[in-house]
């Protein structure tokens, strides 16, 4: 596959956004002056499973200041209850109330919102309102969860197993039988949080004589934020605004409508006055969404020479307390895609959800992070227990380019992706058999060197198909205007949420393209529903092939009619070669473009002030609007290499060298991609090192500040190089396929396996993460304590 021949997309032009955002000249939630705002703040409760015995709000409510005390039995009269029941076979339907009436479910469940003229005041009265609590046992693992006879965190559900689904594709107990061996591998990923710069706030603005809300709040889905908050309100879409300006960090932690949000615009109704609401650091780590904590199994029936004959799956995935997505969302994504780049048709899969009295899960920046690790280091274990080498065990297990498109055995298609070329093209670049001689000699010296390997196949956009089927609300299509001006100037929209990924950059140089003009005469319009179209938002890393891509094919429309309308003005025949080129329109002469005396400001002021000169037929204005549906899945891919040592006294890693061979397909800007990368690596490195949620027996979250949850630094992590090894994908706009997520899937997946090829003389397999000191250390002490008792 060759890549087309652009002019502006790849251009390595720097960001539009950095000016303002360099300069202190971002407006954030918390720059927006609303006059006579009050402030909101909520009591949380201190127990992760009880019962609201009672409330006493009366010595807040008097002091001076508070305008009002609300709980879940006013909220429950202003809005309505969140219902998640998509028609999913072994999916529970869980019901919500905006604030909890009868119990709590999680330490930092909100259970009351104090209203103040100031934030300080709203802050002290919060701690006099008093509640009665009966304490209940907690659900604080998913193993507790998953007992006949542990505590129902739900209690109009059956039991904690909020999902369970099953299948089979082939015969895997054949596999099995036939197989040379079967071996077991297991995967337990920790509980992690988003961790934004900017933490969840807004602001409700109720306009009593319009009977209109202005919602100000950081958000990726603007426009299905507004249909929910809507429908919770009672309100029609053309009663809510959702505003949604510079965003300081999302991850997947600004998608839902959470229940503090929703509060505060019913109280702002309410009381018919302006409403703001941030929370603390403390609050975030307490009490917004968290992600990733789960456990998987492998079993691999395998022949004598490494080949996979057939993968059997087990996932037990922690929900916590309550489903702001459907429950079967998350473990259901890495089911799916599990095999990615190798080849395996006979393959089954068991994956539970459960609900426990901890933060509810949501999306996190590749929320199937641990495909890569589990399938990478299933390979591992294969060459390990065969005595083989990692990379041939890869090579002889791997997709040829011929066999592409290739069905899965779940039914995804792979297409138009190179996970061979890049795992060969990153061997090719760290020099994997000179490697192989260093850790040798270094060992020989006490020196414990390691090389991961993690190829990742990343899914980006989802299409329309794969939202009905996993029972999301919403669709996988994205829609887009473009409007030129009279003058010339070019303004464009889609329903992207921004939250710092480069949009205006990025986007800019799709329109660019698109239309003929340089990416600096462009300019997006985003987070705003009564401007933007509708559109679904900034999720699973669509942004650029859902976004881009609409994009693009709504300015190569446009461009059709300015080169109709330059047509005419040059006198020339509809069907002569023209192009738009940096605002110019150039016509072909003797094989070669030459610039014409018409630019896009000569068509536009005919389009809108001299109707009567258009062609005949042709509606004045330069106006377009494009939606577009992309394919059920795309997929991008990469392979990552990290080289580290781990002291063994100390259980320490230091990284040596980390190499990413990556194919995104078309760059729309190499400035943007380049930072997605490097920031996908740091998120996935920081959580496979330091990240972790703690919770105890009771349910307590011991990880509620920084000096707790810790996170990685820049003078932890490595340097990174990059191989471009980009081709385009065949079916989408431009060859667009979409990135962002597979850093954090290749990160995960290529440091653990590192750390176990460094240690792999002792006979220790790092099988969890976090990867701190204290793991590895008690992995050595144990295996050593066990030899000496041999």
């Amino acid at each position: 596959m060759s890549p087309p021949e652009f002019h502006y997309i790849g251009q390595h032009l720097a960001r539009k956004e950095d000016y303002r955002l360099l300069t202190g000249h971002g407006r954030y939630v918390d720059d927006i002056e609303v006059p006579g705002a009050l402030h909101a703040c909520f009591v949380r409760s201190p127990h992760a499973h009880a019962r609201i015995v009672s409330i006493d709000s009366e010595a807040a409510r008097q002091m001076p200041g508070v305008v009002a005390v609300v709980t879940g039995h006013e909220l429950a009269q202003w809005t309505t209850r969140q219902r998640m029941a998509p028609p999913i076979e072994g999916l529970q339907a869980m019901e919500m109330d905006t604030l909890p009436i009868d119990k709590v479910r999680f330490q930092g469940d909100p259970v009351a919102c104090v209203i103040a003229t100031d934030r300080y005041v709203a802050e002290d009265a919060a701690e006099q309102v008093m509640v009665d609590y009966e304490v209940l046992p907690a659900v604080s693992t998913m193993w507790q969860a998953l007992e006949a006879d542990s505590p129902r965190v739900d209690e109009s559900l059956d039991s904690n197993l909020l999902s369970h689904q099953h299948a089979d594709h082939g015969d895997v107990e054949a596999r099995k039988r036939d197989a040379h061996r079967v071996i077991e591998s297991t995967f337990s990923q920790h509980r992690q949080t988003h961790l934004p710069i900017e933490t969840r706030g807004c602001i409700a603005v109720w306009d009593e004589g319009r009977q209109h809300l202005t919602f100000h709040v950081g958000t990726q889905v603007p426009h299905p934020y507004r249909t929910t908050l809507a429908g919770r309100l009672c309100l029609s879409e053309s009663q809510v605004s959702v505003i949604s300006p510079d965003v300081g960090g999302g991850f997947g932690q600004k998608i839902a409508l959470y229940r503090e949000e929703l509060t505060v615009a019913a109280v702002a109704r309410h009381l018919k006055r302006p409403v703001r609401w941030r929370e603390d650091r403390l609050e975030n780590l307490l009490a917004s969404s968290q992600a990733r904590e789960d456990f998987c199994r492998t079993r691999a029936a395998v022949s004598a020479d490494g080949r996979l004959l057939g993968l059997e799956l087990e996932i037990v995935e922690d929900f916590g307390a309550y489903s702001f997505y459907p429950g079967n969302y998350l473990a259901r994504v890495v089911a799916m895609i599990l095999t990615g780049p190798y080849q395996v048709q006979d393959y089954s899969y068991d994956v539970k959800v459960v609900l426990s009295n901890k933060v509810g899960n949501g999306p996190m920046r590749a929320p199937m992070a641990i495909t890569s690790w589990v399938m990478e280091g299933t390979m591992d274990a294969i060459a390990r227990a065969l005595e083989l080498d990692p990379v041939a065990v890869r090579r002889l297990n791997m997709l040829h380019p011929e066999d592409f498109p290739y069905t899965m055995a779940t039914g995804e298609v792979l297409a138009d992706i190179t996970p061979r070329e890049t795992l060969e093209g990153a061997l090719a670049a760290f020099d994997y058999d000179n490697f192989r001689q260093r850790q040798q000699q270094a060992r020989a010296q006490g020196v414990y060197l390691g090389l991961g390997i993690c190829t990742v196949v990343e899914s980006t956009t989802y299409g329309s198909r794969f939202y009905k089927a996993a029972g999301i609300p919403g669709s996988g299509h994205e829609a887009a205007w473009l409007r030129i001006e009279p003058s010339g100037a070019v303004n464009a929209s889609v329903g992207l949420g921004a939250t710092g990924q480069g949009y205006e950059t990025s986007l800019a140089h799709a329109v660019a393209e698109g239309l003929g003009v340089t990416p600096q005469q462009v300019h997006l319009h985003l987070g705003h529903t009564d401007i933007a179209p509708y559109g679904m938002g900034s999720r699973g890393a669509r942004g650029g092939t859902a976004g881009g891509g609409t994009l693009y094919l709504c300015a190569q429309e446009a461009s059709v009619k300015v080169l109709a309308i330059g047509a005419t003005l040059l006198g020339l025949d509809s069907s002569a070669p023209l192009r738009l080129r940096d605002g110019r329109i150039e016509q072909m002469s003797d094989g070669e473009w030459v610039a014409t005396g018409v630019g896009l400001a000569d068509v536009a002021r005919t389009a809108y002030l001299d109707p009567l000169a258009l062609p005949a037929g042709m509606q004045p204005g330069l106006e377009f609007h494009r939606t577009y549906e992309p394919p059920p899945m795309t997929y991008s891919n990469s392979t990552h290499l990290c080289e580290v040592q781990v002291d063994v006294a100390t259980g320490a890693i230091r990284f040596a060298r980390y190499v990413v061979a990556e194919d995104c397909g078309t760059v729309l800007s190499p400035v943007v991609v380049e930072g997605q990368q490097h920031g996908a690596v740091a998120m996935g490195l920081s959580g496979a090192l330091f990240e972790q949620v703690y919770y105890d027996e009771a349910g307590q979250n011991l990880s509620g500040t920084l000096a707790d949850y810790l996170v990685a630094t820049a003078c932890e992590l490595p340097h990174i190089e990059i191989l471009s090894m980009h081709t385009p994908n065949r079916a989408t706009p431009a060859g667009i396929k979409g990135m962002a997520e597979g850093g954090v899937m290749g990160a995960i997946g290529a440091l653990t396996n590192a750390v176990n090829d460094a240690l792999a003389p002792f006979d220790v397999v790092v099988n969890q993460q976090p990867l701190t000191p204290m793991y590895l250390r008690d992995l050595l002490r144990e295996k050593s304590n066990s030899m000496n008792k041999a």
